[in-house]
């Protein structure tokens, strides 16, 4: 295999405007996002940045980020026009699309979903879960859940179906979190098709993928990262920069 790891980032946030440049512990979100996608080793990172402003901050810390239309419907999109310009000839076969408002990712999560890709043949598309910590998390509908089926290594688990509805009964439950490993052919097929309507029912864009036929494998990461979707998710990833910047972190 050979990855390449994609972030897509816009400024039209509807809950947080700006968001990407959001400042975090001095420096802006999408270089801390940048940062941790290069230490994970998977492969050369870039942002696909729909606006002139992300791009700038990128290329300042030294980064790479291609400028797309900041029209695109969503992140898939966007990763695909950036590779069309960054990988025209197809040297890279998996594509890792990584959020840019998760900024303390953990690489070994990033590295997870191409390990995943490299175990499992059949999968055309890898992501990550973790295990309910909270029980008000079963019942939260801006918490996706993953009903998998999992693997006797208790570490993967093959996907059947994703929902913002409750799920009842014993045993945990699984909580998804948004780094997609893609391979690439399946990647171009999925943003070739129109939303399915499971999809559009439950306003989760990996079952159009499962309504196609692809097959989606999650590995288990043992801690949900911090994503940034309100300003009190801003605060709450400021407050963890300034326990690593003082070393309190356990």
């Amino acid at each position: 295999m050979n990855p390449i790891v994609l972030i897509p980032a816009r400024l039209a946030a509807t809950r947080l405007p700006g968001k990407p440049l959001a400042d975090i512990g001095g420096m802006p979100m999408i270089v801390r996002v940048l940062r941790q996608a290069e230490a994970a080793g998977v492969g050369p990172v870039a942002v696909a940045a729909g606006d002139r402003e992300i791009a700038e901050a990128v290329t300042a810390a030294g980064g790479r980020a291609v400028l797309t239309d900041p029209d695109l419907p969503s992140g898939s999109d966007r990763i695909v026009a950036a590779l069309a310009e960054l990988d025209p000839a197809g040297a890279h076969d998996v594509v890792v699309n990584l959020q840019g408002d998760i900024p303390f990712v953990a690489p070994a999560a990033v590295r997870a979903v191409a390990d995943l890709l490299a175990a499992r043949p059949a999968c055309d598309l890898a992501t990550v879960m973790v295990a309910e910590s909270d029980p008000a998390e079963r019942t939260n509908p801006d918490i996706p859940k993953v009903v998998a089926a999992m693997q006797p290594d208790g570490r993967s688990a093959r996907c059947l179906y994703f929902t913002r509805s409750v799920l009842y009964g014993d045993g945990p439950v699984w909580l998804h979190h948004g780094i997609y490993g893609f391979r690439r052919a399946a990647l171009e097929a999925f943003t070739a098709a129109p939303p399915s309507p499971l999809e559009k029912r439950e306003r989760l864009e990996q079952l159009r993928a499962l309504e196609m036929g692809q097959q989606i494998w999650a590995a288990v990461i043992d801690e949900a990262p911090i994503s940034v979707d309100s300003p009190a998710d801003l605060e709450r990833a400021r407050a963890y920069a300034r326990q690593l910047q003082a070393g309190t972190l356990a």
